[in-house]
């Protein structure tokens, strides 16, 4: 699983006229598959006269199968396709892409399509702007309050997010932390408590 990965920091559209036709490329942050349908939909909806709108989209990091495309009409593998090779290449995740085609009168053949839309897709990639993703991973454990100094320290020096705790005859602790930071973390609640907690399970 890629622990790290650059994802789009906002939008990006370029637009592109060849041989009398347009094609203008749209980037946009997604998470999941409903909201890179959604964002489909819209471009649909808020072009109603264009001839297609192609996408393609990766819902995740850039390893994820959650990932997804289509030709909308054009010639099979002439956009989807070229458009989702472009984003496997690019190293990026969580990110759709789509290409509102206008025809104008003149075909450019399977090739001339293939290159078309590949080429929108890189130009609206080469200015987009961008933030790095860290994959984390969830952690609960329970100690015994003497503890408590110690492990708030290490959960400082880890950085970690979203702490839940919780207080009873025992302190629980559900938090997030980096992929890669995971084992060390581990490795250091067991030593400063000297085997002392219980560490509830890890999940995603």
């Amino acid at each position: 699983m890629t622990t790290s990965y650059s994802i789009p920091a906002g939008t990006n559209k370029v637009e592109l006229e060849i041989k009398r036709s347009k094609f203008i490329a749209y980037a946009i942050n997604v998470s999941d598959r409903q909201q890179a349908e959604a964002f489909v939909t819209h471009l649909k909806s808020t072009n109603p006269q264009a001839n297609h709108v192609c996408w393609a989209y990766i819902a995740g990091s850039p390893d994820t199968t959650e990932r997804s495309m289509s030709d909308d009409g054009e010639p099979s593998g002439t956009a989807g396709m070229p458009m989702l090779k472009v984003l496997q290449y690019s190293g990026l995740g969580d990110i759709a892409v789509a290409v509102v085609r206008y025809f104008g009168g003149t075909k450019l053949g399977t090739g001339g399509l293939q290159r078309a839309y590949t080429d929108a897709v890189v130009q609206v990639l080469e200015n987009l702007p961008l933030s790095l993703k860290v994959s984390r991973i969830r952690f609960k454990i329970e100690y015994d309050y003497r503890f408590q100094g110690a492990i708030a320290r290490l959960l400082q020096r880890y950085a970690v997010q979203d702490i839940e705790a919780t207080y009873h005859s025992n302190v629980m602790h559900n938090f997030a932390v980096a992929v890669s930071d995971a084992p060390a973390l581990q490795d250091e609640l067991i030593d400063i408590t000297s085997d002392n907690i219980v560490i509830l399970g890890l999940d995603q």
